[in-house]
């Protein structure tokens, strides 16, 4: 039962309006955020033991097959940080990009959270697929996230050893 009445009308423009809205709001928020707070040392965003560095995503969510099909949000913000395709091999890019798996990972983990809001105000019957709606929208990106942050950590250290090297050499 839910604590809040609303009429047809009023449920319609709360999933199809405003649930939108709170998700491109949610975005605009995390893309204002300091990268210092997207570390990928972090407790959220580090990467746990049984993540085998990523592989487990492979072997188990076979991302590799579906991941080039995942929109990349980045396009629809002024300062959006495109994580589709590597365009530049330095240190600099690479820990940028890895700062960015972070605040996308997290920006899929905040737009979850509107769900929990609508149960305010949804019938029975429509939580359910709103969390499924939640989960399978979000769900592939905050994966693909953290299958990516560990291949370009790998990346990034290597390049980060190179550009040492070469300024040893100078």
């Amino acid at each position: 039962m839910p604590l809040i009445k609303l009429n047809t009308t009023q449920l319609l423009i709360s999933y199809f309006i405003v649930w939108p809205f709170l998700q491109i709001m949610i975005s605009l928020v995390c893309n204002r955020i300091s990268d210092k707070h997207f570390s990928d040392n972090s407790f959220l965003l580090k990467t746990r033991k049984w993540e085998k560095e990523g592989r487990i995503y492979k072997s188990v969510f076979k991302i590799h097959k579906w991941k080039p099909i995942l929109p990349d949000g980045a396009r629809l913000y002024n300062n959006g940080f495109e994580k589709k395709n590597v365009k530049h091999f330095d240190s600099a890019y690479f820990e940028k990009f890895i700062i960015e798996t972070g605040r996308a990972e997290i920006n899929h983990w905040i737009q979850i959270m509107p769900f929990w809001i609508f149960i305010l105000w949804s019938p029975s019957y429509v939580i359910l697929p709103m969390f499924l709606y939640a989960m399978i929208v979000n769900f592939p990106c905050i994966i693909a996230q953290r299958y990516n942050r560990p291949r370009l950590r790998r990346t990034y250290k290597l390049l980060l050893n190179r550009e040492m090297r070469e300024k040893s050499q100078d």
